[in-house]
């Protein structure tokens, strides 16, 4: 599925683009789903192999962004300072998606030396994947592209990083819209509006979405150590199973920050999203019960009407 609206989708058909309307029943879904057309609808979607998925700033609930996606492209404009806090949140996402985290440096022709960039999200995540392209003048395009060969690559990003712009150099032609940012901060003003596929030929297929200002999480804490593999296996090296990482004794993480194999700015970073997937992964299950709650007093309420009536 290329894109949709809400009604209907925007679905290939070999070398032809047509739009596919929804049937009433249709679960939610998202840009990359496979779908099955059955009778000029849609009749089904295919069980997903992974989905990219965040939490709601408006809602509170689940906010789909893409599905069976191999790559999260994290583009990072170096036209404004990186910000370390919001990739590790999407690498997070990327991981409970099923996909692989990747760093993208764009704009790289605007600073003098972009490896400073790396080395300092380097510093924050040493298995991070790294690259820096520049969208205008095509400096490491081409690595991408081959990075990305035969895989499912999706954008994320904030507004004004560029990646449009990117989705344009990545295809060799204009197939995104893209615009300036704003002078004083280097911010976007939303260009793209919706989330569309690309088939970029036999390289890739390329997600571009709209700039997010929000990255909440909607994870548990056990996707959040994959993303820190390193502090995950030090804890559990702990003498302690419930160990704090703050004065117990025994404790393998203090241990590793006093010998400066480990920075505090990465253990806290990890502590914070540890207890932000936890307080989610709560709130969920609450909301779960009090859903169920619901439906358990409806049906109350129907037999006791049914048995009144009977009587």
């Amino acid at each position: 599925m290329l894109r949709h609206d809400g009604r209907t989708v925007f679905v290939a058909f070999g070398d032809r683009n047509e739009h596919v309307p929804l049937r009433p029943a249709t679960p939610p879904l998202a840009v990359g789903d496979w779908i099955v057309e059955r009778g000029g609808l849609v009749d089904a979607v295919l069980t997903r192999s992974s989905a990219l998925r965040r939490r709601d700033p408006s809602s509170g609930g689940e906010q789909l962004i893409a599905a069976n996606i191999d790559l999260v492209g994290i583009v990072c404009g170096l036209d404004r300072p990186v910000n370390v806090g919001r990739i590790q949140r999407f690498t997070s996402l990327a991981w409970d998606a099923g996909a692989t985290p990747l760093v993208i440096l764009n704009k790289a022709d605007l600073v003098p030396d972009p490896t400073e960039a790396a080395a300092e999200i380097l510093d924050h995540d040493p298995f991070a994947e790294v690259v820096a392209v520049s969208s205008t003048t095509t400096i490491g395009v081409e690595p991408l592209l081959e990075r990305c060969r035969h895989q499912t690559l999706v954008l994320v990003g904030e507004s004004g990083a560029g990646k449009s712009t990117l989705t344009n150099a990545l295809a060799g032609l204009d197939i995104a819209d893209t615009g300036r940012v704003r002078h004083g901060d280097n911010k976007g003003r939303h260009t793209t509006t919706a989330r569309q596929l690309h088939v970029l030929g036999d390289s890739c297929c390329l997600i571009d979405t709209p700039g997010v200002r929000e990255v909440g999480l909607v994870t548990d804490t056990d996707t959040i150590d994959e993303g820190f593999a390193d502090i995950a296996e030090l804890a559990a090296d702990c003498r302690f199973s419930d160990c704090g990482h703050a004065s117990e004794p025994g404790c393998a993480i203090r241990a590793a920050i006093e010998s400066g194999v480990l920075s505090e700015d990465r253990l806290s970073a990890w502590d914070k999203l540890r207890r932000e997937a936890a307080y989610e992964q709560r709130r969920s299950d609450v909301a779960a019960r009090r859903s169920l709650d619901r439906s358990r007093g409806r049906m109350y309420r129907a037999a006791t009407k049914a048995r009144k009536e009977r009587d």
